[in-house]
């Protein structure tokens, strides 16, 4: 089972070159401003690609989802969208969730502490491939601060994805992570095609399982 894993995208999912694969998987952040209009445009593009399945989350970008939710849903004719929900493919069980610590209070921002834990206590045990749009503390999220760097990933995230048996995390939102970890049996991915400054150079990630 080949996975295709994109994120950021920001609405400049036509300058990527996505290889082929089995499934492509989103992991927010695929708007600009975050409006319908752009949301329709990503639905082509995703019936334009060859995948049998796409999988979409959204991110902190993408305020449709959260403003207008039904209208945002109906538009998603190519993809599974998933929040706070999960759908078996191939054997493969996925779980999608697009929220982020707050920051600046953009969309799917939560406190952190109980109100993210709460929702982390959802991803059912059993779950293989976990997608979210932000990264566990510690993994793939560091900034830089200064003359170094801050990891600025979600601890609850980080004490959940620990008590699963995972086989592969993916997220995005921090640009300046993109890249791959492999910790235990669990390979850490964070896919973002957006570099630092906004420009979607970063390759698709690709994945056998």
């Amino acid at each position: 089972m080949r996975l295709v894993c994109i994120s950021d995208t920001h609405s400049m999912h036509r300058q990527i070159d996505v290889p082929e694969g089995d499934i492509l998987i989103h992991s927010g952040d695929c708007l600009g401003v975050g409006t319908l209009e752009e949301l329709e445009d990503l639905d082509n593009w995703f019936a334009e690609q060859p995948h049998a399945h796409k999988i979409l989350i959204a991110g902190n970008h993408d305020w449709c989802f959260q403003d207008e939710p039904q209208d945002a849903r109906a538009l998603v004719r190519h993809a599974h969208y998933l929040q706070d929900t999960g759908l078996e493919l191939a054997g493969l069980k996925f779980w999608g969730s697009p929220w982020t610590p707050l920051f600046f209070n953009w969309a799917f921002n939560l406190d952190r502490g109980p109100a993210m834990a709460e929702r982390w206590s959802r991803i059912p045990h059993d779950t293989d491939v976990l997608i979210t749009h932000g990264p566990p503390a510690g993994i793939l999220d560091t900034v830089p601060a200064g003359t170094g760097f801050q990891s600025v990933g979600c601890d609850d995230l980080a004490d959940t994805v620990e008590s699963l048996n995972l086989r592969l995390h993916i997220f995005g939102h921090i640009h300046e992570g993109f890249g791959q970890q492999q910790i235990g049996q669990c390979l850490y991915v964070n896919a973002s095609t957006c570099t630092g400054a906004f420009k979607p150079l970063n390759p698709p990630i690709v994945i056998d399982l």
